[in-house]
C-alpha cells in the first residue's frame, strides 16, 4: 500500500476531526489510536491519521512517540502532515514536508 498522506495528531479529538475532514474530501482514511504496530494490516486507504495522546504525557515521551509515528508515516507516505503540539517544550514539526 502506498499512502498519499500520513498524519500525526497530538490528541484524539484533533485526529478525529482531521480524519473526518479527509474522508469528506474523498480520501479513504483510517485513524489509529496510538502508533500502529509494523504488522498492522491496513485496508487500501489514501490517508492514515495516527492519534497520539502526547499533550498529557511527559515531554520526552511525547517526542519519542511523535518521532516513532513520524518514521512510520515517512516510510509509507510521500507527503506527511503533522499536528503541532500545544506544549511549548515540544518543537513544532513542519505542517507538510514533501519527499
Amino acid at each position: 500500500m502506498t499512502l498519499a498522506l500520513g498524519c500525526i495528531a497530538d490528541d484524539y479529538t484533533g485526529a478525529s476531526d482531521l480524519a473526518n475532514t479527509l474522508t469528506r474530501q474523498g480520501l479513504r482514511t483510517v485513524q489509529t489510536i496510538g502508533v500502529p504496530s509494523d504488522d498492522l494490516k491496513l485496508p487500501d486507504v489514501d490517508a492514515v491519521v495516527v492519534s497520539l495522546k502526547s499533550r498529557s504525557i511527559e515531554a520526552g515521551e511525547a517526542v519519542a512517540r511523535s518521532r516513532e509515528a513520524e518514521n512510520g508515516c515517512a516510510a509509507a507516505a510521500p507527503a506527511m502532515c503533522c499536528s503541532r503540539s500545544a506544549r511549548p517544550s515540544i518543537p513544532p514539526t513542519p505542517a507538510i514536508s514533501a519527499r
